[in-house]
């Protein structure tokens, strides 16, 4: 029975209360506490405590039981001022200034916030956003009733903008006695009593307290986000799936009448229409944006691939979820991919505000280091096959690596080596973000077009593309470091195709792949370059942000940053399953990255368009194919770089290269029988590294050998094994990733 009884205490501590994390560094400064100090106590990271004060993460048991004891005496000595300003959360109404039809439902039995008893809707741990201390409201689709605990809104903190103190979105769901109810960030619930969809937006805009604050001094508060449910998308006149032609179209046709009905209350809408993600706009008055955004997932607003089982989730889970991938990385605006490019321009808007002119005024003018607002074209040789630069093309013509730059991920393999064949297992090691990694850092053209030269001397830290023979560098004598070494060049592939096939002739280069063919100790002499002086490292901020998103989120996982390998690989043992909504989140800011580089080179897509036709996408100044050629470009080379390093300290050499995915042979079934730590800790310098953070890797799976050789009899053909490594299954055909 003691056991039982410990068991229980155990549980109960796992959610010790908390105060905000406000209050957490009031009350640790009251008292002359440092950071070091406190953490010292608790035997974490200084990093770690400051993440709790900060509200970026929540401590885990067995740290959080302590952390709540030291705050609740520490609560003794130092009680809050009651004279504050912002009044503490009571159990009726939300304590944002709201109008009254926007308070929170009043639950008639929820005891106070300081001494409720009722059992959170979950067991993972709370996100940062919400007070651990009460309960997620439960969803109406999981029986909840009007009486069931409601939790009170969480008082703004000092520096929160309160024209958005409910958080950035709401989920918007509706009872069966067609009630509808707003789901919030951090366990908020408001009544909606708005009874039409063009009575919702002015709700939205008027009362609900949705949005968020800029990401960037020059640019724009991100539009609150409303994410209707199926039972919303019925109790507004919105169709619960779309017809098969609306799904085509990606919109609703002309004519509808929920058009109908928000054209007689002037709203607009923008040229993509009403789709699962919509933006529904009134002019601007002054500096007053209207603009409301919606979101429906049952129109595969949040596909599966991306998002996982998201759209199945209740209210209340899905505004969590959400709402922390919004906090993280900003309030989607559609895919994640749309998400990933609108986050560059927030983060680096194209203008600024003017020094005030004569008359006190100011003026929207371009800001140094952006894109600016305006498309430019691109060199002839980055343009994608039908662009309107190439319409003189003949039809049928297909372009060569003299003609086309194609910077490309790896897609490579070879045969195993007889002594390969003799090892047990093939591991796969994954870079973590590594586009994202390779964002960081390079330097791309800004708002000035390409300028073309012929016969110029190579400059590495001149952004462009550049016609070059690259087909002299022999990777069997190579610079490392400083030092030449000579390797079995023909086991690895060519840093310069993403076939890993050795180039044969002049082809055009972004400047990171022809800058590695200098680091490797060889001379360059292009023939001609398109370059831009313009330049900046227009991705840095970018980066930074999903780089903290990332590491925060594997964090919420339980997968911590500087962990010692085998620690490191333990944390990663079924990491996703600890919390699987944070493991779409996860997911969500991966595609993010991906995406949003993608999408800087967009495609056209239907529409009865022609090659040679301009499509959509050409009109963003975010269309920038050198940008995205030079990205991946970086992230190619920087794996070469580490499959070099590697090779020459241990000799071991990759059997086959996907993106990102390395496979290797090896005696053992795990990343420590591949990568060479010594007792310290310490790796090959410049060679792989297991770890959290964007750059370093993580096991992607095992396979044996015999079953790479089974799989290549069986297909007759020399598949690429890092696209199988993870799960060991095999397609009959070889579609890609």
């Amino acid at each position: 029975m003691s056991e039982l009884f410990s068991a229980v205490d155990a549980l109960v501590a796992s959610r010790s209360p908390l105060p905000s994390p406000a209050e957490r560094r009031r009350l640790r400064q009251a008292h002359g506490l440092t950071l070091d100090e406190v953490a010292a106590a608790l035997q974490v990271r200084r990093a770690t405590v400051s993440g709790w004060e900060a509200g970026r993460t929540e401590p885990r048991p067995p740290e959080r039981e302590a952390y709540a004891r030291l705050l609740k005496q520490l609560g003794e000595l130092y009680p809050a001022d009651t004279n504050a300003t912002a009044p503490a959360p009571d159990t009726t109404t939300a304590t944002a200034p709201a109008p009254d039809t926007t308070t929170a439902r009043p639950a008639s039995t929820a005891p106070a916030p300081d001494t409720t008893t009722a059992r959170p809707a979950r067991t993972a741990p709370a996100p940062a956003a919400a007070a651990p201390t009460e309960p997620s409201p439960p969803s109406p689709h999981q029986g909840a009733k009007k009486a069931s605990p409601r939790k009170a809104a969480p008082a703004p903190a000092a520096d929160a903008d309160k024209r958005f103190a409910n958080g950035p979105l709401a989920v918007i769901d509706a009872d069966a006695g067609r009630q509808v109810t707003a789901y919030c960030v951090g366990g908020l619930v408001l009544d909606v009593p708005a009874k039409s969809l063009p009575a919702l937006l002015e709700w939205t805009l008027t009362e609900a307290l949705l949005g968020a604050e800029k990401l960037h001094g020059s640019g724009k508060d991100s539009d609150p986000l409303l994410v209707l449910t199926e039972a919303a998308c019925k109790r507004y006149g919105l169709p619960v799936t779309l017809a098969e032609s609306e799904r085509l179209a990606g919109r609703l046709p002309d004519g509808h009448k929920i058009l109908r009905q928000l054209q007689r209350a002037d709203w607009q809408l923008t040229k993509r229409g009403f789709g699962p993600w919509a933006r529904i706009y009134r002019p601007a008055q002054g500096r007053r944006r209207q603009c409301v955004q919606l979101c429906i997932p049952s129109w595969n607003a949040l596909d599966t691939r991306t998002w996982g089982n998201a759209a199945q989730l209740p209210p209340a889970e899905l505004a969590r979820l959400l709402g922390t991938y919004a906090r993280r990385v900003m309030t989607p605006r559609g895919s994640t991919a749309v998400t990933g490019l609108e986050l560059m321009t927030a983060l680096n808007p194209p203008t600024r505000a003017s020094e005030p002119d004569e008359t006190g005024r100011r003026h929207k003018e371009h800001r140094p280091g952006s894109l600016g607002e305006h498309p430019i074209d691109c060199a002839p040789c980055e343009a994608p096959d039908g662009h309107p630069l190439l319409a003189d093309l003949p039809r049928f013509h297909q372009r060569g690596p003299a003609e086309m730059l194609f910077e490309e991920a790896y897609d490579w393999a070879r045969e195993l080596t007889d002594a390969e064949c003799m090892r047990r297992h093939l591991v796969g090691i994954d870079v973590n973000l590594a586009f994202g990694a390779a964002a960081n850092g390079v330097v791309v053209g800004l708002s000035q077009p390409p300028a073309h030269v012929t016969n110029p001397e190579f400059d590495p830290a001149l952004p462009g593309a550049w016609l070059v023979d690259l087909s002299h560098v022999d990777l069997s004598r190579v610079l490392v470091g400083k030092q030449w070494r000579h390797l079995e060049g023909d086991l690895l592939p060519s840093p310069f195709t993403p076939t890993g096939e050795r180039p044969t002739g002049p082809a055009w280069y972004a400047t990171p792949t022809v800058a590695y063919a200098v680091e490797l100790g060889y001379d360059v002499a292009p023939v001609a370059a398109w370059v831009r002086r313009e330049k900046g490292k227009y991705l840095d901020a970018w980066y930074k942000r999903l780089r903290n998103a990332y590491v925060d989120t594997m964090a919420d996982l339980g997968v911590g940053e500087k962990l010692p390998p085998g620690e490191f690989l333990r944390a990663m043992d079924g990491y996703k399953q600890r919390d699987p909504e944070m493991a779409i989140v996860l997911d969500a800011i991966k595609s993010t990255v991906k995406g949003g580089i993608g999408k800087l080179r967009e495609r056209a897509r239907g529409g009865g368009w022609k090659p040679g036709q301009a499509w959509p996408a050409l009109s963003r100044p975010t269309w920038r194919p050198d940008i995205r050629a030079a990205v991946i470009s970086r992230a190619r080379v920087n794996m070469h770089r580490k499959m070099l390093a590697l090779a020459a300290a241990t000799g071991r050499y990759p059997v086959a290269v996907l993106s990102d995915c390395a496979v290797y042979a090896a005696d053992g079934p795990g990343p420590l029988d591949v990568l060479p730590y010594d007792a310290e800790g310490r790796t090959a310098p410049g060679s792989f590294r297991l770890g959290v953070s964007p750059g370093m890797v993580k096991h992607e799976g095992t396979q044996t050998t015999l079953w790479a050789e089974e799989v290549r009899e069986r297909h007759g053909q020399l598949l690429n094994l890092a696209r199988y490594i993870k799960t060991g299954e095999v397609t009959a055909k070889d579609d890609g990733e």
